[in-house]
């Protein structure tokens, strides 16, 4: 069998199972009814934030020429980097060209055994994380220890059997998990850390710009625990410019002793052509807007709240949502792909999101809310959602 034969074989498997995925167009002309888009507060099209990026492409050029390392140390990295150290309230920072590519290669860098004197270390990661992070484990050949997503309980009894163990700890979670809607319990998590001497990585990918104070991400909290973590270089972040700050790129903010092992040590940073300098410049100015723009935040969640109660009403399923990130679970992959065809039909673009970026009979629609939907649009959507929903209880 060639690879075409092949190719065209497993994606007929898929499609049986209704996992196929497909390339779909996103026009602008329909981005004020787009509930699939991570721009949560409508930073990627803000003219200052788009003429800022311009302002350092005629100034830098299009691209960085190379990596850090070589010739793409331009100074308007180290500004950002300041920037960002600033923005999280960490000794240090460092840009990546994506979130995927920082959790990856930056997280696989601290499991490395030869960090902690060739003994692997032990990871306590939430079952729901982000597939980059089970990736970053994969590559560093360490086995995880997952519990219950959220448990807190459950991570202290992990920690506990683990007690007597000289093997280094590390926790690996998100603040904001992408596909649940929910929030880490950051400063229960930042005690127990605590307590067990751990490592603490957190993924703030969905929490950057709409959580924490003035946008910082959960992660910037202000917490006894979390300040003790800090002192011992024990408190890692990762972020996306890709989501609320509407730009593309990722962020690690760290110590200054972390930073400058992963200059060395951090595959995906020493062997990648920096960022574009006009990511730099669309970035530096976000994050410049983002503490000012509290009442966007707090219209948002309050328009979260609003759809979820009225979802409710409906009967239907929201998860464990409490964020801007409101999930409608409908258990078969067929159901959310034929719900998200028909809110289509109403020029309503939502995502269908599946196993196995979901659990096996968890698949939903993903709705993301931002602060450019309307009350109107909301509207649309709840009765979108309500006719799809009567068709089905009709075909049964």
């Amino acid at each position: 069998m060639n690879l075409n034969d092949a190719s065209a074989l497993r994606l007929a498997s898929l499609a049986q199972d209704s996992l196929k995925r497909e390339l779909q167009p996103c026009p602008l002309a329909r981005r004020g009814l787009d509930f699939s888009s991570n721009d949560y507060l409508c930073l990627s099209r803000h003219p200052d934030v788009v003429q800022a990026g311009v302002a350092f492409a005629e100034q830098y050029g299009a691209g960085a020429t190379g990596s850090r390392l070589l010739s793409g140390n331009l100074d308007c990295f180290e500004a950002l980097e300041a920037e960002v150290a600033a923005f999280k309230r960490s000794e240090a920072a460092m840009v990546f060209c994506s979130g995927y590519q920082a959790n990856a290669s930056a997280l696989a860098a601290l499991l490395d055994k030869t960090l902690w004197h060739g003994q692997a270390p032990l990871v306590f990661a939430d079952r729901l994380n982000h597939a980059s992070l089970h990736h970053a484990c994969q590559l560093a050949g360490v086995k995880q220890i997952r519990f219950n997503h959220n448990d807190m309980n459950h991570l202290a009894d992990c920690l506990s059997k683990h007690a007597h163990s000289d093997q280094a700890k590390i926790i690996v979670t998100e603040t904001v998990f992408g596909m649940e809607g929910d929030q880490l319990p950051v400063g229960t998590l930042a005690e127990l850390a605590l307590q067990h001497g751990a490592v603490v990585y957190l993924d703030e990918a969905h929490a950057t710009g709409v959580w924490g104070p003035e946008g910082r991400g959960l992660g910037a909290l202000e917490h006894p625990a979390i300040e003790a973590l800090k002192a011992m270089g024990h408190w890692v972040i990762m972020g996306t410019f890709s989501k609320a700050v509407g730009v593309s790129g990722a962020y690690l903010a760290c110590s200054h002793a972390l930073k400058h092992y992963l200059v060395n040590r951090c595959t995906g940073f020493v062997y990648s052509t920096a960022p574009s300098p006009f990511v730099v410049g669309a970035v530096r100015k976000a994050l410049a807007i983002i503490p000012g723009l509290e009442a966007e935040r707090q219209a948002l969640h309050a328009t979260a709240e609003h759809l979820r109660a009225q979802l409710h009403t409906l009967g239907l399923n929201t998860g464990l949502s409490s964020t801007h990130i409101v999930p409608v679970v409908v258990e078969q992959a067929a159901n959310s792909l034929a719900l998200k065809a028909h809110l289509a039909e109403h020029g309503l673009v939502v995502s269908a999101v599946r196993p196995p970026t979901v659990p096996p009979n968890t698949a939903r629609v993903r709705l993301a809310l931002n602060t450019g939907h309307s009350p109107e649009t909301i509207t649309a959507l709840v009765n979108g959602i309500q006719q799809w929903q009567g068709g089905l209880h009709e075909s049964h």
